[in-house]
Order: structure tokens, then C-alpha cells, then sequence
């Protein structure tokens, strides 16, 4: 039998309501559990919150974007010419998921009262539906047909409500080129993604609209918009896609630009980036606050144990050995308050998961409600972490076994 194990467990399991490191003890394991909690929570938060922007970002745009290498950065862009061989070539990559094509156009709205800055965004029946499906809170998508060319438009909540318009409504749209055109369109659908840098802009339509707009042929797009199944390998499948777009030209032998999403998005996912940061200053100081803590409860007890330390050494018990006592004590202690900061951090993640029932600001925040996700990877990772730093930090004050003298204490006591 493992003696130190043994003797740790009677002194953390048998202690008395009269012990002076009882208060010490439980103020301990106390900080260990409020902040692995705390961590827990602040993780599930930030990746929650990065997957929820990401995700809006990149189904406005797709994961990576094949334009005219002439074009600016409006999106007012020149057109490319892809056939189908083009399009087959860039699916077969590894992790490509789906392709398709797009057609941008700025406009103005014009109502009665107001009006508005737009991108009216043509897409074709190739368009995967899957985010605006997600976020449709009124009407239904566009279903485009061959045979007819309808003026249905798909527009955000946000700029319904900004314009005064509800699902049926019809309005005019102008576009300024060599003269000022105007279409009328319906709204058929109304969606609501709450990022609105892009739901104020963004008007969805039938492509062959921009592309009259535009005096395109049925063969002529703004780009192309890919996406992918894996996330973290989009610099990987960007540098595939560029690789096989390097080599080819448009029927006017410009050359196609690849982008991926980071790329075409630079401040939003440097913002994201950034959060990283505050994560890693949550976890230095809650693994510092719950260490103090610890560091404190152990010296304490040991304080409180002199007399036991001193008969043990006085048997025969190395320094090393009486240390390992102390060190159980104290895993017993870290388990102890992670077994109540898993429950007290994945049971208020879970309440927010559910219930969404902290609010955000979607203007500040781009998000309704606090966002959470569950990575049992990563909360595994900060369990580990915990553990073993709340340990190694329990080696440095076990040292002061060292210097008690059993001679001394046990003539004393």
C-alpha cells in the first residue's frame, strides 16, 4: 500500500470541524472551482462568438473567392468568363465542398421617405441555400427557374425595417452606369443574420439581373464563390485553388485572383484573432488567483500538521516522503473544487446554449444573444492544464517540510 497516499486521504477525509485550515481548505478548493469555471466559460464564450462571426462572414462570401485580376475593391467589378470544365476542375480539389457563381451590382433604394445604399447580389441555381435557410424569418427563398425571369428579391430584416417594408412589398432600385436604370422588385423572402455590416447591404436576386444590369452574356460573373468543409484548412485548399487559377486566363487574357475569406476580410478576422488574447489573460489570472489560494490552504496545513511531520520524520519518513503527503492533500483539493467547476461552468454554458438568456446588442456585438460553444477538446486541454500547474505550484511551498526540525517540534509540543 502506498503509506503517503494513505495517511493524505485520512487527513483530507477525516479532518474536524475544529481544524484550523478547515476555512483555508475550503476557500481553496472554492477559488479552484470559481475559476476553472470562469475559464470554462470564458473559452466556450470565445470560440462561440469566432465560429458565429466567421460563419456569417463566409456565407456572405464563401470561404474563397475567384474574381478579375483587373478588378477594385468595390463591387462594381469586371467580369470573368468560367465554363463548366473551369468549375469541374476547381470541385475535384481536396476539401472543396461546393462552387458557384455570383454577380455583384451597387444600387440605391428609393421609397417614398427613404432611402438606401445597396449591393444587389445575383446568384444562380447553383447557390447553396444552407445559411440563408438558417436565418430566413419570414417568406421563402428564391426559387429560380430557367424558363422565367422573376424580379424576387431576398432581403434582411434590418433593411426592411430601415426602409419601412414588410414581405409582399415592392420597391424600386436604380442603378447608376452611362444613364440611370430602374427595376422593381418584390420581396418574396426577409432574413436576419444580426451581423449588420452585411445585412444592410446585401440584396439577394436572380443572376441574369445583375448580368443585364451589367450588358454580361449568360457566361460572364463577378466570380466565383467556393466553399470548403474544413475551416482549418483554408490556407491549404486558398493555395490548391490559386494553383490551379495561375495557370489559367479570361477569353480577354486577364488573369483570374484568388482570395480567401481572411483575405478578403482582414479587419474582421484580425479582430477575431485578437480575442485570443483575452482568453490567454483570463487563464493567467484565474490559474494565478486559484494558485495563491492553494499555495496559502497548503502552508496552512502544514503549519497545522508540525507535530505530525515531526513524529513521522523522527520514525524514519524522508523529507521527500512527508512532501508527498502534503502534495495527495492537495490533488485531493485541486479535484475536489474542477469536479464543481465542470459542473457549475458546462451547467451555466449549457443554460445560455439553450435559453440564450444573456442578451448582446446585435449592432455592437453582431450576435443577439451570448454565443456559446462546446469544445470538449479544448475544456479537456484546460483540465490538464489546471491540474498540472495547480500541482507544480504546490512543490514549491511543500519545501518548508525541509526545515522542520523533529526534535525541536515534538520537545515543544
Amino acid at each position: 500500500m502506498n503509506l503517503e497516499y494513505f495517511i493524505a486521504k485520512r487527513i483530507h477525509f477525516q479532518q474536524g470541524k475544529k481544524n484550523v485550515s478547515r476555512p483555508a481548505v475550503r476557500i481553496a478548493t472554492i477559488a479552484i472551482a470559481l475559476g476553472l469555471a470562469v475559464m470554462i466559460i470564458s473559452v466556450a464564450v470565445v470560440i462561440g462568438f469566432k465560429q458565429e462571426i466567421r460563419n456569417k462572414t463566409i456565407g456572405f462570401g464563401g470561404h474563397i473567392q475567384i474574381t478579375n485580376y483587373d478588378s477594385n475593391n468595390t463591387y462594381e467589378m469586371n467580369p470573368i468568363r468560367v465554363d463548366e470544365s473551369f468549375i469541374k476542375k476547381i470541385s475535384i480539389i481536396d476539401n472543396v465542398k461546393h462552387v458557384q457563381v455570383f454577380a455583384t451590382k451597387p444600387g440605391i433604394i428609393k421609397t417614398k421617405t427613404e432611402f438606401q445604399g445597396i449591393v444587389l447580389k445575383g446568384i444562380s441555381r447553383d447557390f447553396d441555400w444552407n445559411f440563408f435557410k438558417s436565418n430566413l424569418i419570414e417568406g421563402d427563398i428564391l426559387h429560380i427557374s430557367t424558363d422565367s425571369l422573376e424580379n424576387n428579391v431576398l432581403i434582411s430584416k434590418y433593411m426592411a425595417n430601415l426602409l419601412g417594408m414588410k414581405l409582399g412589398d415592392s420597391f424600386f432600385t436604380y442603378f447608376i452606369q452611362n444613364q440611370v436604370r430602374a427595376r422593381k422588385f418584390t420581396i418574396t423572402g426577409i432574413y436576419s443574420t444580426n451581423f449588420v455590416e452585411y445585412d444592410k447591404l446585401f440584396i439577394l436576386t436572380d443572376l441574369r439581373h445583375v448580368q443585364r444590369l451589367n450588358d454580361w452574356d449568360e457566361k460572364q460573373y463577378s466570380g466565383l464563390e467556393i466553399l470548403i468543409n474544413d475551416f482549418d484548412k483554408l490556407d491549404e485548399t486558398g493555395d490548391a485553388v490559386y494553383n490551379v487559377t495561375a495557370a489559367q486566363y479570361t477569353a480577354t487574357g486577364q488573369a483570374y485572383y484568388t482570395q480567401s475569406i481572411k483575405q478578403i476580410n482582414p479587419q474582421i478576422f484580425g479582430w477575431l484573432d485578437l480575442l485570443d488574447i483575452n482568453v490567454w489573460v483570463i487563464l493567467i489570472l484565474m490559474l494565478a488567483v486559484a494558485g495563491f489560494n492553494m499555495i496559502s490552504g497548503l502552508l496552512i496545513l502544514i503549519l497545522e500538521r508540525t507535530n505530525m511531520i515531526g513524529i513521522l520524520k523522527s520514525v524514519g519518513a524522508t523529507n521527500w516522503s512527508v512532501r508527498k503527503i502534503f502534495l495527495y492533500h492537495s490533488f485531493f483539493l485541486v479535484g475536489k473544487g474542477m469536479l464543481w467547476g465542470n459542473v457549475i461552468g458546462l451547467a451555466l454554458c449549457a443554460i445560455q446554449y439553450f435559453t440564450g438568456i444573456i442578451p448582446l446588442d446585435p449592432e455592437a456585438y453582431y450576435v443577439s444573444t451570448v454565443p456559446i460553444a462546446f469544445n470538449w477538446f479544448y475544456f479537456l486541454l484546460l483540465n490538464i492544464g489546471t491540474l498540472i500547474a495547480s500541482i507544480l505550484m504546490m512543490i514549491g511551498p511543500s519545501y518548508l517540510i525541509t526545515k522542520i526540525d523533529p526534535a525541536k517540534i515534538i520537545r515543544y509540543e
